[in-house]
């Protein structure tokens, strides 16, 4: 099972009063990581694959310890946990090496925007999601670790 793997940079504008990175940034974060790794890393070339949209039907996030401001960018890890007949899980984590900030995961429903209604995960869709299935290490796993 691969992980996506993403490098994230802080923003001094992330950082909030109490000089960490404010708790509604991390979920940019994550948006950053899922667009790079279901839009840039899409399979086949000149693929329409996860290109005609897509919606977030959840979010779940935990915050485990405080990110500030610092030049080096942060790293998400992402991989799938759940792929269904139309929707899948993303899990995350926002990490260094040797320590995590956040575990979180996504609900993603493919969209078609032109009939405004969600649609079924494709065959080739499915077929790249799979690199990244990993169905025993969601988040909740991963926090009792």
């Amino acid at each position: 099972m691969a992980r996506h793997i993403y490098s994230c940079p802080l923003r001094w504008s992330d950082m909030d009063a109490f000089g960490h990175v404010n708790n509604v940034v991390f979920l940019r974060y994550l948006e950053e990581a899922r667009i790079d790794f279901m839009f840039r890393l899409a399979p086949g070339n000149g693929s329409p694959s996860f290109s005609g949209g897509s919606v977030v039907a959840r979010h779940e996030i935990d915050y485990v310890r405080p990110l500030v401001h610092r030049h080096e960018p942060v790293t998400v890890e992402s991989w799938v946990t759940k792929i269904g007949a139309a929707s899948l899980t993303i899990a995350y984590e926002i990490k260094d090496p040797g320590q995590v900030y956040v575990r979180a995961s996504t609900v993603v429903v493919p969209y078609d925007l032109a009939a405004g209604r969600p649609r079924r995960i494709t065959a080739e869709e499915k077929s790249f999601l799979r690199e990244y299935l990993d169905e025993g290490r969601g988040v909740k796993d991963a926090l009792a670790a």
